[in-house]
C-alpha cells in the first residue's frame, strides 16, 4: 500500500509541476507577444515619421530644382538676346 501511495503522490506532483510549467510558458509567451506588439507600434511610428520627413525633403529638393531651371531659362534668354545683338552689329 505504501508503494501505491507514493506512486499516486508522484503522479500528482508530476501533473502539478507540468501544469505550473505550462502556465509559466503561456504567461511568458503572452508577455513576449505583447512586448513585440508595443515595439512594433513604436517602430511603425518612427518609420512613418521618417517617410513623412523624406517626402518633405523630396518636395523641397524638387522646388529647388524647378527654381534653378527657371533661373537658368531666364539667363539663357538674356544671353541669347545679348549674343544676337552682338552678332547682328558686326
Amino acid at each position: 500500500m505504501n508503494e501505491r501511495f507514493n506512486f499516486e503522490n508522484t503522479i500528482e506532483r508530476v501533473k502539478s509541476t507540468t501544469s505550473d510549467v505550462n502556465n509559466f510558458a503561456l504567461e511568458s509567451t503572452e508577455d513576449l507577444v505583447n512586448e513585440a506588439i508595443v515595439r512594433t507600434e513604436l517602430w511603425q511610428n518612427v518609420a512613418t515619421k521618417a517617410i513623412d520627413g523624406d517626402l518633405k525633403l523630396a518636395s523641397k529638393q524638387q522646388d529647388i530644382v524647378f527654381d534653378t531651371l527657371e533661373s537658368l531659362k531666364g539667363q539663357f534668354a538674356h544671353s541669347r538676346k545679348r549674343f544676337s545683338s552682338l552678332v547682328s552689329k558686326n
